[in-house]
């Protein structure tokens, strides 16, 4: 209980697992004094996943520590960035964020007696957090304002005010709430250090910042809403979890942005005190582990096989899951969840592509293309065809995908080989000569003598399995299969042309030159786009070497 517990087993109980703490020493002179009061905010954007019982597991450990903990829905924040709340979504939302946190905080076992929930526009519309809005736009420069929100805010081309303005409210929020910490993701860390910078400025404290590591995802990268492949949903069944988990990038021995191992450290553990490894009695039996780095140890010796791991954390997970699952089959949270995320698909001017293949009357958007990043771990000449190499890529699945593509005269083995490339993953598969293609590696091109190609490059830092998507493109749904009969593909590289499917599988680049609109193509800056916007991933722009106004194919 926390009246039993001393100052200091406090400070080690809020601190643990953090990545890093901001104001030490006025944590703990707090807490000799009275209970820290803490606050941790989330933007009411796209639909909590998993990953958000990491901080719920932390708001656990605070009030086991006795703090006061606010909860704020920051829908304000939500629209700012970006637009990614539309202003007639954002109460529908904050209630949807409501329910399924308190649903997460229950299935844990937390108390909500001793929680405070909070609307953001509940406060942040008075006259007083106004003018302190304009009294902080009067001190900090567009450059802090831009640093602060550069990992937080959504980054585009032309960037709106409002995404400036962020920072400086999240800043503001601290003292408005009237807390003396705020608690996130290590990835807020520069709009924490300008709160502390600025805050005094207006003649409030500095407050302490408590930041969580950033989990990593199912395909290797941060677990985002946006990023379907790289999350699993509060409201997923346990068939769709099983076959995520199933998908998670996860190698043998690799402790590296392993979201599954993550999941272990930074939630099952923590909230149960143990983690059992399930396994058939020929492999080792059942194992309960206590201590993370006894996990992480066997994982790394590979004691643990990866598919162990990942049917012990499925089991472990829908436990978490299933008392969420069962709150939200009532008709009026039903209801709810389909108002504050409408079907795109269904509404006008959606994005989504709908069913796999689409419909007569589906457009041609390019969130339709599953595109990833892959790693070539192993390249071959095709052999029947001299022209063809036969590539084994990782795109973070279980296995890694036969690739079959025409590159023998353009690039060489040594040069492919554990290569970062971009794949696209849902063509139909087909043989060629005789092996079949499971996916497409994307190049970049320039007709001419010589003809030249070059595979595109992901971001630096890049993972197998990440997602890439079209600026402006984020929240749809990649179709399942590109109907070769709608011919999807060819359309989004050059527009409404037509041909035979055959011309296609022959020349995986040469039918570009009939067409002189290309939509999919490089920019004078070597940036990969559609229609003049750019192909993206997390960790940036897709770009090729050298090939400025090349096609992509």
């Amino acid at each position: 209980m926390p009246d039993q517990m001393s100052s200091d087993e406090k400070f080690d109980l809020i601190t643990r697992n953090l990545q890093e703490v901001l104001g030490e020493e006025k944590i703990k002179q707090v807490l000799q004094e009275r209970e820290l009061k803490v606050y941790w905010g989330t933007a009411t954007t796209g639909k909590p996943h998993v990953a958000y019982f990491v901080p719920m597991s932390k708001i656990a450990d605070f009030l086991k520590a006795g703090c006061e903990v606010t909860i704020l829905f920051a829908d304000l924040h939500a629209y700012l960035d970006n637009m990614k709340a539309p202003w007639e979504l954002l109460e529908l939302r904050v209630k949807y964020y409501e329910q399924v946190i308190k649903a997460m905080l229950e299935s844990i076992g937390v108390s909500l007696d001793k929680l405070k929930f909070v609307k953001g526009t509940d406060f942040q519309l008075s006259r007083e957090y106004t003018l302190d809005v304009y009294r902080l736009s009067s001190m900090v420069t567009e450059h802090d304002a831009k640093k602060a929100g550069a990992e937080v805010v959504k980054q585009v081309e032309h960037p709106l005010l409002s995404g400036l303005l962020y920072p400086g409210l999240q800043a503001l929020d601290e003292e408005h709430l009237k807390v003396d910490a705020q608690f996130g993701g290590v990835d807020q860390r520069k709009i924490f250090t300008l709160a502390e910078k600025y805050l005094p400025s207006l003649g409030y404290a500095k407050r302490a910042h408590l930041m969580n590591p950033m989990v990593p995802g199912l395909t290797g990268g941060k677990m985002s809403s946006s990023e379907e492949e790289s999350k699993i949903d509060l409201l997923d069944s346990k068939e769709d979890v099983k076959k995520k988990l199933k998908k998670a990038f996860c190698e043998p021995g690799n402790i590296q942005n392993n979201g599954v191992l993550s999941f272990v450290k930074y939630v099952l553990l923590p909230l149960r005190g143990e983690f059992c490894i399930k396994r058939d009695a020929k492999w080792g039996g059942d194992k309960v582990y206590t201590v993370f780095e006894e996990v992480e140890k066997d994982f790394a010796e590979e004691t643990i096989h990866p598919g162990d791991l990942k049917a012990s954390v499925e089991t472990a997970l829908n436990l978490l899951l299933e008392p969420i699952r069962k709150k939200f089959e009532s008709p009026e949270l039903r209801k709810l969840t389909n108002k504050a995320y409408p079907d795109p698909s269904k509404t006008k001017g959606g994005k989504a592509g709908g069913k796999a293949g689409g419909g007569e009357n589906d457009e041609v958007l390019p969130h339709r293309m599953d595109i990833r990043v892959g790693k070539v771990v192993s390249v071959e000449k095709h052999p029947d065809a001299e022209t063809l190499y036969l590539e084994k890529i990782d795109v973070g699945e279980a296995e890694p995908r036969t690739v079959v593509s025409g590159l023998v005269a353009y690039v060489s083995q040594e040069e492919l080989q554990d290569r970062m490339v971009l794949v696209l993953c849902n063509l139909k598969p087909q043989k060629m000569r005789g092996i079949e293609s499971q996916a497409m590696l994307l190049c970049a091109s320039i007709e001419g003598e010589p003809r030249r190609v070059e595979p595109l490059d992901p971001p630096e830092g890049s993972s197998p399995g990440e997602q890439v998507f079209v600026e402006g493109y984020e929240s749809g749904k990649a179709d399942e299969k590109l109907n070769p009969k709608k011919k999807v593909w060819e359309k989004l590289q050059v527009g409404s042309v037509t041909f035979s499917q055959e011309t296609w599988c022959l020349s995986l680049f040469d039918f570009k030159c009939f067409f002189p609109q290309v939509d999919l193509k490089i920019s004078d800056e070597c940036v990969a786009q559609w229609k003049e916007k750019r192909l993206m991933t997390k960790l940036g722009q897709i770009t090729c070497k050298t090939l400025k106004g090349g096609n992509i194919s």
